[in-house]
């Protein structure tokens, strides 16, 4: 049986077993489409990377993302660890930038001192979220109508929508009601006071996936990209920002956003849990 290296990572934290964990099998191009969905369901994680060669010639390596039920166009945690997986096993970009193929299309990502970005792809859907649909979130949330100050769509592939609380305590109170949110992903975000909070960052974020094995996300690219763009579109952040998710948990994920000029760039460390071969 054929053998593959592995490697399993931790996303969005410079320590181990504190961010999101990523399956990367590396050399995967023998693999069929059957094998690789049959891993990610073994596995159970939320989402398992393959990394093949690239068919664009511009890009430096290519990447499919599976989740236990499905393959992903996109996901930002993925992102980052595949990339992470492709430099840790010798591979040399092409350019200053690192070009990575997936099935939306070509993906920028940089190194930031030990650290990787990837520029936020562009939003499939913004503007408020509707009337209907917000009071079923608010009621799925637990929370009272003024405990909603905004609310916006920020899909850019996963079907994001986020709403923003006034306050952290009562984000990282929330006992979601999962029926209620069945079939939505949903972001929730609220600014951090560093001295009254006693952490490092300027937002804290929740993601919760309902219908999905694990409901809350610990640490989420493709939500904060959307997020980000967002906030930064209506002044509500700084240029350069960090936030903290996946604390509800018990986890301690870190990501990083950076706006230059045009461009929005989310960026975090990367850890290395497990490495070996597997046999599939």
């Amino acid at each position: 049986m054929p053998t593959f290296d592995f490697k399993q990572l931790d996303v969005f934290s410079a320590v181990p077993l504190k961010g999101n964990p990523l399956a990367v099998v590396l050399g995967a191009d023998s693999l069929t489409d059957r094998q690789m969905a049959d891993f990610a369901n073994w596995t159970n994680l939320s989402e398992t990377t393959f990394l093949l060669a690239p068919r664009d010639a511009r890009a430096d390596y290519r990447v499919r993302i599976f989740t236990t039920l499905t393959e992903l166009p996109f996901a930002g945690h993925p992102t980052l660890g595949s990339c992470y997986a492709w430099l840790q096993a010798g591979g040399i970009p092409k350019g200053e930038e690192i070009i990575q193929e997936c099935e939306i299309g070509l993906v920028r990502i940089r190194r930031q001192g030990e650290a990787l970005a990837f520029i936020a792809p562009p939003l499939l859907r913004s503007g408020p979220v509707e009337a209907a649909l917000l009071e079923r979130v608010r009621l799925g949330l637990g929370l009272i109508p003024q405990a909603i100050v905004r609310s916006q769509w920020v899909d850019n592939g996963a079907g994001w929508m986020a709403v923003m609380q006034a306050d952290r305590d009562q984000l990282l109170a929330l006992q979601p009601d999962y029926t209620q949110l069945q079939g939505l992903v949903v972001g929730v975000i609220a600014p951090c006071d560093p001295e009254r909070d006693e952490v490092d960052t300027q937002f804290e974020v929740r993601a919760f996936i309902a219908g999905d094995g694990a409901p809350e996300d610990p640490a989420t690219g493709s939500l904060n990209a959307g997020v980000a763009q967002w906030l930064l579109a209506e002044g509500l952040a700084p240029e350069r920002y960090k936030v903290s998710q996946g604390t509800a948990i018990g986890r301690a994920g870190r990501i990083h956003v950076e706006r230059h000029g045009d461009e929005v760039w989310i960026g975090g460390a990367v850890a290395a849990c497990i490495e070996g071969r597997v046999q599939l």
